[in-house]
């Protein structure tokens, strides 16, 4: 699959958790995309844009598990969260449930979000190493009181790479009448998704990760009895505009001023991809080289793991605890001399390596970070 691929041949790429990678016939599609609101900029962008969007939000619904009408394209997960952060109405005391794994950009905006209106946004241990999904989520929902009002977690985390349990949580919080607001950045193209089936009030998911559409590419879901909350972060033109739209919610938040939608346009093209090519049979040796790549790593270091070596918990990503006292000097000497792209950073005073495998990886990637890592950290 390489040379499906638009990634340079000199560099071993173990990092497509953070923007993932762009097959060549998906960018094709979207440089497609491009040429045609060049050709006729003001049929395309004020008729014909319309028509596609709606095209490609119900190829993407029927892909995830839900009514293509429920969600709207966004450019990346930060800016839906924001968007649902900025429409919540909540009083003073009240409090939002979350876990000490979140992403950093989001913890920020929560915390603002408290700052401003005197609520209280609370990230709640997780021991570790983590054990079993019902222990985990056990230990989360203790952690409710008769202040919380929303549940805000990530399906699979980033600097941890863990998989958490949401369909339990959500249906938790369901019977406790408490909102669940979950951040999918890393799940579209990774894990079976269905949303229908575990009914969060909001899910946000990026398709330029590991669903491999175009950078810029992802998708806000509210739940229809909660749509009516969801207030656009940028005002346009909404019911006075010319989407044909009969939802509010679409009105509202879909169009917010002239940008290239043409990533949106291609996500389609992206799940035709990955189903043409039995992806979910090729993503199967992938999962399992996380796994065994952790394995492996054992067998040379006393390694500190933040859950058990199980598909309940890891998919296409790992990290790892390491021991180093510069991080960002490992990071640079792995890639000059070795051409390893991973990322490696501190979380609660850890210094972790994320490693991830996607279907361009093969196994001689993975010996080059054993050996790499075994030729830097030999003390």
């Amino acid at each position: 699959m390489k040379k499906s691929f638009l990634l340079s041949p000199d560099v071993t790429f173990l990092n497509h958790g953070s923007f993932g990678a762009c097959p060549r016939p998906v960018f094709d599609k979207y440089q497609h995309w491009q040429k045609e609101l060049e050709l006729q900029p003001v049929q395309f962008m004020a008729e014909d844009i319309y028509a596609h969007l709606e095209t490609a939000r119900n190829r993407l619904g029927t892909y995830i598990g839900c009514e293509g009408d429920d969600l709207f394209f966004v450019p990346n997960p930060t800016t839906g969260i924001n968007t649902v952060i900025n429409s919540l109405h909540l009083n003073q005391k009240d409090e939002v449930l979350s876990t000490d794994h979140e992403y950093g950009a989001l913890i920020r905006g929560w915390n603002r979000f408290a700052q401003e209106t005197k609520t209280h946004f609370i990230q709640r241990d997780i021991p570790l190493p983590c054990s079993t999904h019902e222990e985990f989520t056990n230990h989360f929902m203790s952690g409710i009181s008769q202040n919380t009002k929303v549940i805000f977690m990530s399906h699979i985390t980033s600097s941890t790479a863990l998989i958490f349990p949401v369909y339990e949580i959500c249906k938790k919080a369901r019977e406790n009448g408490i909102i669940t607001i979950i951040d999918g950045a890393h799940v579209p193209g990774h894990i079976p998704l269905t949303i229908s089936e575990f009914d969060p009030d909001v899910y946000v998911g990026a398709c330029h990760k590991w669903l491999c559409a175009p950078k810029g590419s992802s998708f806000l879901y509210v739940r229809k009895s909660f749509q009516e909350k969801i207030k656009p972060l940028i005002t346009s033109w909404g019911y006075e505009g010319s989407d044909p739209s009969n939802s509010i919610f679409l009105l509202e938040n879909q169009w917010q001023g002239t940008r290239d939608l043409s990533a949106f346009l291609s996500v389609p093209d992206a799940i035709e991809f990955q189903l043409k090519n039995n992806w979910d049979e090729l993503i199967k040796k992938s999962k399992w080289q996380v796994r065994e790549t952790r394995s492996r790593l054992d067998e040379y270091f006393d390694l500190d793991h933040l859950c058990p070596n199980t598909e309940e918990w890891l998919g296409q990503m790992a990290s790892i605890e390491i021991n180093t006292e510069d991080e960002i000097k490992l990071k640079d000497t792995l890639l000059k001399e070795f051409s390893i792209e991973v990322p490696i950073f501190k979380w609660k005073g850890k210094t972790l390596l994320r490693y991830s495998v996607n279907v361009y990886n093969d196994q001689q990637d993975l010996d080059l970070l054993i050996y790499a890592l075994r030729d830097l950290l030999k003390n």
